[in-house]
């Protein structure tokens, strides 16, 4: 029997939206059998400038029990998850940021070879979900590790409030936890998707 599987599902959250998807990945990860770290990825400011501040407030007092992001979380993790809300079609600033520490491990390859995937919540239908994704998959590109999108590789990503195949993603409607229950089955099936490949890649590895 190999090794579990450790997953870091890391996300930045301002009024729950994107927390919501990371719960769901982290507890499907945790049935599929892995060892999880969900941890929040720190604000930068002591007040963002954020559009609905009190319930900004709400979602940090209530959250304030989840242990901050680090490079030893990737550091540890086979698979990463990464959570953003959309800001103008890019991730989140403190998802930016967190994304340039990276760089004394992934310059010195020990980024390489995990897997990675993103997710995202934005306001609006086609509000830059997509872009998110991908910009953090860009970075992924960086460190080395292997991309694993959602794709259509399940009936799941069919769903009404679904079709992003390149990672789970929710529209807000800009209310704060507004997060539907087919977007919570993607995140969920991301997840798994993950540590399944993760698993194949380190069997294969051990074995080659």
């Amino acid at each position: 029997m190999g090794a579990m599987t450790n997953v870091a599902v890391l996300y930045y959250s301002s009024t729950g939206n994107v927390f919501r998807l990371a719960e769901a990945a982290a507890d499907a990860a945790v049935k599929a059998g892995a060892d999880v770290r969900l941890h929040r990825i720190p604000e930068l400011v002591d007040e963002p400038p954020v559009t609905d501040r009190e319930a900004w407030r709400r979602h940090t007092e209530t959250t304030a029990q989840v242990p901050p992001a680090t490079l030893d979380d990737l550091e540890w993790a086979d698979a990463v998850l990464l959570g953003t809300p959309v800001r103008f079609g890019s991730p989140a600033p403190q998802v930016l940021h967190f994304i340039d520490t990276t760089a004394a491990l992934s310059i010195a390859g020990r980024l390489s070879g995990k897997v990675a995937g993103a997710f995202a919540s934005g306001s609006a239908p086609h509000g830059g979900q997509v872009s998110a994704i991908l910009a953090l998959h860009n970075a992924f590109c960086h460190w080395g590790a292997v991309i694993v999108s959602t794709g259509s590789t399940d009936p799941v990503l069919f769903r009404p409030d679904n079709g992003n195949p390149y990672g789970a993603s929710n529209v807000s409607r800009n209310r704060p936890g507004n997060v539907g229950d087919d977007n919570l089955a993607a995140a969920e099936f991301q997840a798994r998707r993950s540590v399944a490949i993760a698993a194949a890649l380190a069997a294969g590895l051990r074995d080659g």
